[in-house]
């Protein structure tokens, strides 16, 4: 399995340091960026196989675009009280999940479920 590079942005900084030093143990490289333009900066720099988007930093228009702009990046957005309609929104943009800012252990399985399961196909 290729190893893979992650870039986070989260508006809580703390949450986004221990989101890292989660992923740090699955993924080869995580990045921090603390604003959409960043995300978009990181994600060609650092060839980033999945950036995980805070809603509240990014719109879901924003997501949409990512995924259009880098369609190797997967996306996972999260936010501090996400509903099935912000779920629903995310999917629709193509994002792999949307889950809770500081559900560190949703997010760690999302990401690697869904990696797991793309290289497996």
């Amino acid at each position: 399995m290729k190893p893979l590079t992650v870039v986070i942005a989260q508006g809580d900084q703390q949450a986004a340091q221990q989101l890292a030093a989660s992923l740090n143990q699955h993924f080869r490289a995580v990045h921090l960026a603390t604003s959409a333009d960043e995300v978009r900066h990181a994600i060609p720099k650092n060839r980033a196989d999945l950036a995980i988007v805070d809603l509240e930093l990014m719109s879901v228009a924003e997501v949409q675009d990512l995924r259009r702009e880098y369609h190797h990046t997967n996306v996972i957005c999260t936010h501090r009280v996400p509903d099935e309609e912000m779920w629903a929104r995310a999917l629709d943009a193509g994002a792999l999940d949307c889950c809770h800012s500081s559900d560190v252990r949703s997010i760690v399985l999302a990401a690697t479920r869904n990696f797991a399961v793309a290289h497996a196909a």
